[in-house]
């Protein structure tokens, strides 16, 4: 028999099933209700629900059959009109048989044989003599020790003694089936010490774009839980409010395919559950705010990672717990590291609970598909996940009102993480703020700039005047050389003639002074000297000529540069020192000291002709 895909909805007086039944003959169905039992056939489709409210035939019962979508709709009368039935979204309840909502323990024998039917041993059957003996080892302490419990409600034991390989990958503690739980509390809070980074801490601290961005965002709880506040400020009955929460239609697939099971909890165990609910509760809610609610490859590891229940199999004692454990993995592990993000998951969590569980399950619904699509993490499914989901099924909901209320009471400081989160914090101000003082010195002593700009406005103003003045300088100059060449024309003359009884070539001819001028003039070397014996009376008369212009030169200039700076300063311009740009000099020193090098040069130049 195949259980077909069902939706019941309802209204004040009835109460509507409906039965996706493909391929089934119409004329071969059968239903049959009464009380709160409901059974539907037809080949090879069979329903059996158990219905959280009365129903009765009355005559205004209606059925109809859409041949198109092959769905059955059933319209079944209520006993009490108006009364509202709860939990009509929860199908593995609903599909539950009657006999099975008893307290009474369920035992059953796993791995038994089962007895031939004829009751007799085979007798041809003889004792194997060639069995494999193996000597008797004294038992480890370690053996002797009882195993140590996890999973839902503390229910299973030793399931990773034959895991692992895969035991690395889905948690954290190494050895769970020996380790206590106060010391995996232990391992836990130092495996945190360890993990936490004081530096992406404070990166995510200070450069908050993208965790704002994050904050933003609104899961799909958010707007069914301002409809429920909507609807609260309208004084309507709250046991509407699970009609907000829908499933899809691969949930509905889901529901139908878990197995339904009683869980016989004490108190203890009974808090523990509701407890680690909540932890894994806040783990969903940060995963599916930082991902937007588009899973990834990363969402299994978020989850697991961020709930101690699921990687450390960690036991708690009361709701503030829960949440600072939380707050810490949630500043050591994750991709954005912030303080907000904590609150927020925080508040997240209310809600879902305030929702009641329609809403709770439909988040462990989504879990549930997200560790069965990642390898590893399928086993915590068959730890913890798939039992919640069936638990959940069953629970009152005031008993998750009441936790809701608890875990909005409760509230978690920064100082209580024990991650000394405010002392980095004051450290990291305290450096930004030197770092602020450091930039406001540099860009002060920037803008004591403009005063040594207009001192350099001066000191071009003064440059200005100087080049005017060179260029007045170099005029006279050009009337300076053209006096000085005449000048030299003149004493060239009688050089010339004294010396040219003594300048004779190597024929024994004489040259003339005019010949020697025009030599000169056309740039001709002058005949050689070597015939001559030494320098001669003309060359020592040049010299000494060359001595006394030099040295009535430098005495001139350097007399006219020291009146120069006796002279006061009537222009206003700003004196110039050997620290700026070397001292200047006025214009009739320049000049003197120009005509002086002509001079110089010039008499260089007949020098050096006279040798040749």
């Amino acid at each position: 028999m195949l259980t077909p895909a069902f939706d019941l909805s309802q209204d004040p007086d009835f109460l509507t099933v409906a039965i996706r039944v493909p391929y089934a003959r119409v004329s071969e169905f059968d239903v049959y209700f009464e009380g709160v039992d409901f059974k539907f056939y037809a080949k090879p489709y069979f329903l059996r629900l158990t219905l959280p409210g009365r129903i009765v035939e009355n005559g205004s019962e209606q059925g109809s059959y859409d041949a198109d979508k092959g769905i059955f709709t059933i319209r079944l009368p209520k006993e009490t009109p108006g009364q509202h039935f709860e939990g009509l979204n929860m199908l593995t309840a609903l599909l539950a048989p009657r006999k099975s909502r008893t307290a009474k323990p369920l035992v059953e024998e796993i791995g038994a044989s089962e007895v031939p039917e004829e009751g007799v041993e085979d007798d041809e059957d003889e004792f194997d003599w060639e069995i494999e003996q193996v000597p008797y080892e004294e038992a480890s302490e370690r053996a002797l020790n009882p195993q140590c419990h996890y999973g839902f409600g503390n229910l299973r034991s030793g399931v990773f003694q034959r895991l692992q390989d895969e035991l690395s990958d889905v948690i954290d503690i190494k050895d769970p089936d020996f380790t206590p739980a106060t010391e995996r509390r232990r391992k836990r809070l130092a495996a945190e010490l360890a993990k936490f980074d004081p530096d992406h801490y404070l990166a995510d601290f200070f450069e908050d774009e993208a965790v704002e961005q994050i904050l933003k965002y609104n899961p799909w709880w958010t707007d069914i839980y301002s409809k429920m506040t909507a609807s609260l400020g309208k004084s309507q009955e709250q046991e509407n409010h699970a009609a907000l929460v829908s499933f899809s239609e691969e949930e509905k697939y889901q529901l139908r395919k878990f197995v339904n099971k009683s869980y016989l909890l004490d108190k203890r165990a009974h808090r523990q559950v509701y407890y680690s609910l909540i932890d894994i509760l806040l783990a969903y809610c940060y995963e599916t705010r930082v991902t937007e609610g588009e899973k990834n490859v990363e969402s299994a590891w978020n989850i697991r990672k961020l709930s101690p229940t699921l990687c450390w199999f960690e036991t708690w004692t009361n709701v503030h717990e829960v949440l600072v454990s939380f707050g810490r993995r949630v500043l050591c592990y994750p991709l954005y590291r912030h303080f907000k993000l904590v609150m927020k998951a925080h508040r997240d969590t209310v809600k879902i609970l305030q929702l009641g569980e329609s809403a709770v399950l439909k988040c462990l619904l989504d879990i549930h598909k997200i560790f069965q699509e990642n390898d590893p993490a399928y086993i915590l499914n068959d730890l913890y996940i798939s039992d919640y989901c069936v638990w959940i099924q069953k629970a009152k909901s005031k008993k998750l009102a009441a936790l809701a209320e608890a875990l909005k009471e409760v509230s978690v400081t920064k100082a209580q993480l024990g991650l000394e989160l405010e002392e980095l914090e004051a450290a990291a101000r305290l450096v930004q703020e030197e770092e602020t003082a450091l930039k406001a010195a540099h860009s002060a002593s920037r803008q004591q700039t403009p005063c040594s700009s207009s001192e350099a406005s001066d000191s071009e103003e003064s440059d200005s005047s100087t080049s005017s003045e060179a260029e007045d300088s170099d005029s006279e100059h050009e009337e300076l050389k053209d006096s000085t060449s005449e000048t030299l024309t003149c004493l060239q003359g009688p050089f010339l003639e004294e010396s040219s009884a003594l300048l004779m070539d190597d024929g024994g001819l004489c040259r003339n002074a005019a010949s020697l001028g025009s030599d000169a003039g056309q740039g001709k070397p002058l005949a050689s000297s070597r015939a001559l014996g030494g320098p001669g009376p003309l060359i020592e008369e040049l010299g000494e000529q060359l001595k006394a212009t030099v040295q009535m030169t430098e005495t001139e200039g350097s007399a006219a540069a020291t009146t120069a700076a006796c002279r006061p300063n009537t222009t206003g311009r700003r004196q110039t020192t050997d620290s700026d740009a070397g001292p200047t000099r006025p214009a009739d020193a320049k000049r003197l000291t120009l005509s002086g090098l002509i001079h110089c040069r010039e008499l260089s130049q007949i020098w050096f002709y006279v040798l040749n």
